[in-house]
């Protein structure tokens, strides 16, 4: 009887609102590759309409990551765009990288927090691009923690029938439940070049060998001569590579690790 009641209400419901009962079957998400093999083989890459959030401390690899997927974007004739909060994106790793400039915007924001969101804003609500990526990543956590969910739901409405991949990259993880996908980044360990293997740019220095300058690390200029300027080498001169450490925190339901091993001399 209660089948035969179910049937009757249901019928009366069709003929009034239609099909409201039916279950569609939900669509897989087109997926957007992150330019590192490791990942894409365990995780299959970002899901376009989603936002995906990668999130870790300082020297973690966001922007090893970041590079890699603007990478692949740009040379896949996707338009891309760049909003940096701290102005911090740089040119030269990004040209290293393998980036096309002519199929990325890049977007200054001299630290203001609310211009960024704005920005993005437009740009999702404009359309049009394949990838934008939000780096929040050396912004303090105290000003990350206060961003109001509305900011994320509004960014999850705009891109969820879309192409569009919204990466955010930021220290603490902030995009709560409107992430599709979080993933948590750790350094599990660098790679350092001997001491022998160092060459510093001297007063007058002798010419290196071909055979020599293609396996060490040298503070010269290409063609040999020494720069006539005072060289502050950091540890980004020096670093030779790391390792990656990248454990997916969302969608739940998957434990494995995923590591990787940028080249980043």
């Amino acid at each position: 009887m209660n089948a035969v009641v179910k049937r009757e209400i249901e019928a009366q419901v069709v003929n009034r609102l239609g099909r409201v009962f039916e279950r569609h079957e939900k669509r897989p998400r087109e997926i957007f590759t992150s330019g590192i093999r490791e990942i894409d083989q365990a995780l299959g890459g970002w899901p376009r309409g989603a936002i995906t959030e990668i999130h870790g401390p300082a020297s973690s690899g966001r922007t090893s990551l970041m590079l890699a997927t603007l990478a692949a974007a740009t040379s896949s004739e996707e338009t891309c765009a760049v909003i940096d909060v701290s102005d911090t994106f740089d040119l030269l790793s990004a040209t290293k990288a393998g980036v096309n400039f002519d199929r990325l915007l890049w977007v200054r924001c001299g630290n203001n927090l609310e211009r960024a969101f704005k920005a993005t804003d437009l740009l999702l609500h404009g359309g049009g691009f394949g990838l934008v990526t939000l780096s929040l990543a050396d912004m303090p956590a105290r000003v990350l923690r206060r961003i109001i969910s509305t900011w994320w739901f509004r960014f999850r409405r705009a891109i969820e029938n879309t192409p569009t991949v919204l990466l955010v990259m930021t220290p603490i993880a902030c995009t709560r439940s409107c992430g599709a996908m979080a993933l948590e980044l750790k350094c599990e360990g660098v790679e350092w070049p001997g001491t022998g293997l160092l060459i510093v740019a001297a007063e007058q220095p002798a010419p290196i060998p071909a055979e020599r300058s293609a396996k060490h690390l040298s503070l010269v200029i290409a063609d040999g001569r020494a720069t006539n300027h005072p060289v502050v080498p950091n540890h980004a001169h020096f670093l030779r590579a790391s390792t990656i450490r990248v454990n997916r925190e969302r969608p739940t339901g998957w434990s494995n690790l995923v590591r990787f091993t940028p080249s980043l001399a």
